[in-house]
């Protein structure tokens, strides 16, 4: 434990230096990180990780970097510490329907099959993958709700949230947000789905959260993630981590999750080059998008 490390102060004080992280242990970190979660530290952003890192090895006690990754691979307590490293080290970037024409997408050229396979008996399922805290798989679940409300449509539809980050999945699960955010909701979803929660925040209406479940995933394992054959996947600003091969190996897990004529929405910029033999680019030259082809 680090408390019994003698070589460790008896109370880090706020206004102390962090170590110096020399190149040799930047690398043994980038490597650690892109073993465990496969995503790339690129060498311009050294300063991020050596503040991330040192910010959280002084609140478990450790004194130097080497001290505390050996604890990071270490037994059972070095892995739950990794969980709250990985939630330090990743962006947590994320809103209310964000690139509204990504959003407009969904509901313009993918929400008609999806309400087809309902109203025929089918089920739907929707993947907002690296989800973050939630709000880009509420977004999907209150534009479904509307089409549905709108075309007298019951039925099941469900959207998976998934993320590795156990805290961001925690904050999702709750639904619950500062009330800053309710600019970035229409107004017809603030009155539909949105409920005051004390002076500043708000809680998601029981019946959109009811359709949302959360799971930590990393989205390089996407051809193994036991979802069922997906009629969307929304993932924006999640391949930005990774480097090209490890892109097209997530963009090419995704493809086999979905189901033929599904269709898989990205961030504008996130892919250069990809291409996939039962893919076909949509979107337009705005949206950044592929749908799997029909036998």
């Amino acid at each position: 434990m680090a408390a019994a490390d003698e070589t460790l102060p008896a109370v880090w004080s706020g206004l102390d230096k962090l170590p110096e992280m020399d190149e040799e242990q930047f690398d043994r970190w980038v490597e650690l990180l892109r073993d465990r979660t496969g995503m790339c530290m690129p060498r311009e952003r050294k300063s991020f990780l050596v503040t991330s890192v040192g910010l959280r090895m002084r609140e478990v006690g450790y004194a130097d970097y080497e001290a505390y990754m050996d604890y990071l691979v270490s037994g059972r307590g070095g892995n739950l510490e990794w969980t709250t490293l990985v939630d330090r080290l990743t962006v947590h970037e994320t809103r209310f329907f964000r690139d509204g024409q990504s959003v407009e997408f969904v509901r313009r050229e993918c929400l008609p099959a999806m309400k087809e396979r309902i109203r025929a008996g089918g089920t739907v399922q929707i993947w907002s993958a690296g989800c973050s805290t939630g709000e880009e798989a509420f977004t999907l679940a209150m534009i479904m709700e509307e089409e549905l409300q709108a075309s007298n449509l019951g039925g099941y539809y469900g959207v998976i949230g998934s993320d590795i980050s156990l805290h961001s999945l925690a904050a999702a699960k709750q639904g619950i947000y500062h009330s800053r955010r309710l600019a970035q909701i229409p107004e017809r979803f603030r009155e539909l789905y949105c409920e005051p929660l004390g002076a500043n925040r708000f809680r998601l209406a029981d019946r959109l959260r009811r359709r949302a479940c959360f799971a930590q995933s990393n989205i390089l394992e996407a051809a193994q993630t036991p979802f069922a054959p997906l009629d969307l996947i929304y993932c924006q600003n999640v391949l930005i981590y990774f480097d090209r091969e490890r892109r097209r190996r997530i963009l090419d897990g995704l493809t086999e999750r979905l189901r033929e004529g599904g269709a898989l929405v990205l961030a504008p910029g996130e892919v250069i080059g990809w291409s996939h033999p039962e893919m076909q680019r949509a979107g337009g030259d705005s949206v950044l998008a592929f749908r799997r082809r029909s036998a």
